[in-house]
């Protein structure tokens, strides 16, 4: 049972990884093509810090990592779908 707790958190934090990627590069081919906006900038500061802040909360709570995980890709999944209608 520990194990697949485990292998499930290695999963989704491997996903977030790509994930993340995926929004970095959606980033900058946007200000590559002049297309990056200030509050876009401002917006890359802010949601690591109110993300970071989150994830205090959720440890705090008596939260899991696989918690801190799992909203941190929900997070990067919005992000990716604004940053594909853009």
């Amino acid at each position: 049972m520990m194990l697949g707790s485990w292998v499930r958190l290695t999963l989704d934090t491997t996903l977030l990884g790509l994930e993340a990627q995926s929004v970095i590069s959606l980033r900058l081919a946007q200000i590559a093509m002049g297309q990056g906006t200030p509050a876009e900038a401002q917006l890359m500061v802010t949601e690591k810090m109110l993300a970071f802040m989150d994830a205090a909360m959720t440890v705090a709570a008596g939260g899991s990592a696989h918690q801190v995980v799992q909203n941190y890709r929900r997070q990067v999944q919005a992000n990716a779908r604004r940053l594909r209608l853009a």
